[in-house]
């Protein structure tokens, strides 16, 4: 690779995109890889800093930074995930689905780990969208030794990133507490839950209200696992006052505890069991009143397929503290720990 000055590059053509940064934080090319410089372009590329040109004509065993960009694509995507266009020499990753951003965090440690190559990805375990942008690659110089992208390439032996869609699950509501149920006060769960699980693609087969007793809860919870629901959530009664018998409900109507109690503020009276592997979740009020919530880190996963363990719940402890921040961030903060 050689330089040249711009004064002598009419007529040649950029090997790279050329980057202009405006006040205001804009930025973005002004010129693209293949244009070919022209008299007039030579007072916008003195404006953008570049007073010198490369002229490159690649060596064997070298990559341009897009063919490279795109190798490390091609190594590191799983499912659900699709390519921009490159720009600049990096690769943006798409959801193409709504679903649960899996990054493999040990294996992006290692790709980043060789030289000059770059790999960015969101936290993984959390929501996405589709069309959303979930990560990006490119390599650090213009052009990069093939055997370097070769490395990379053997250290990957599965998917670094990859998101996996929502199930469409059928959600049973059991609202207990003898106020809700006598009608001393209006039930302000459901609602909540309703527009919750919708935005994530379930449906509410139905809700029901029951007393304080632990038979009652019990037995709602039964009825619904009987009409095929894929969930049963409680709502109330998880504290430790006495009348609070929903994790005793639970319990009764066959459920095996994975955890009761959650290292996370908002959330740690969260209770989360199986009853012939249909998960059955105590929800505490919090999930009611905050905008995110013990709900928002762990429903996801179970949406999305992904197996809840009680080691799974005990590490949402590093980044489960809700300072209060005025743009709620809950669930980043906690899938921080990654």
């Amino acid at each position: 690779m050689q330089t040249i000055p711009v004064s002598r590059a009419v007529g040649t053509v950029l090997c790279h995109d050329i980057t202009r940064i405006e006040p205001g934080g804009r930025k973005g090319p002004v010129f693209r890889k293949g244009h070919i410089v022209r008299e007039e372009d030579i007072p916008v590329l003195l404006s953008v800093g570049k007073e010198h040109l490369y002229v490159y004509t690649p060596l064997p065993g070298q990559l341009h930074e897009n063919e490279a960009a795109t190798r490390i694509g091609n190594a590191v995507a799983g499912r659900n995930i699709a390519f921009s266009d490159i720009r600049e020499g990096r690769i943006n990753f798409l959801s193409t689905v709504h679903g649960l951003l899996r990054v493999d965090v040990p294996s992006l440690c290692a790709v980043n780990s060789c030289d000059e190559i770059v790999l960015a990805t969101l936290h993984t375990m959390q929501e996405v969208r589709k069309g959303q942008a979930v990560g990006g690659t490119r390599v650090i110089p213009l052009l990069i030794e093939e055997e370097k992208i070769q490395h990379m390439e053997e250290l990957v032996t599965s998917p670094v990133l990859e998101v996996l869609p929502f199930r469409p699950f059928r959600v049973g509501i059991v609202t207990t507490g003898n106020e809700v149920y006598t009608g001393r006060i209006k039930d302000a769960f459901g609602p909540v839950l309703k527009k919750k699980f919708e935005g994530l693609g379930s449906s509410i087969l139905g809700q029901a209200f029951s007393d304080d007793s632990v038979e009652m809860t019990a037995g709602a919870i039964r009825r619904f696992i009987e009409q095929g629901a894929d969930m049963v959530v409680c709502t109330g009664g998880m504290s430790v006052d006495p009348d609070d018998r929903t994790p005793s409900a639970i319990r009764a109507a066959g459920g095996e505890v994975i955890t009761y109690g959650a290292p996370t503020f908002p959330g740690a009276m969260f209770l989360l069991s199986h009853i012939n592997h249909i998960p059955v979740l105590g929800l505490p009020g919090c999930v009611m009143y905050y905008r995110a919530s013990i709900f928002d880190l762990v429903v996801p996963r179970i949406l999305a397929g992904v197996p809840v363990t009680r080691e799974d719940i005990v590490a949402l402890g590093h980044g489960g503290f809700c300072s209060g921040c005025a743009e709620c961030r809950y669930p980043a903060c906690a899938f921080g720990k990654n």
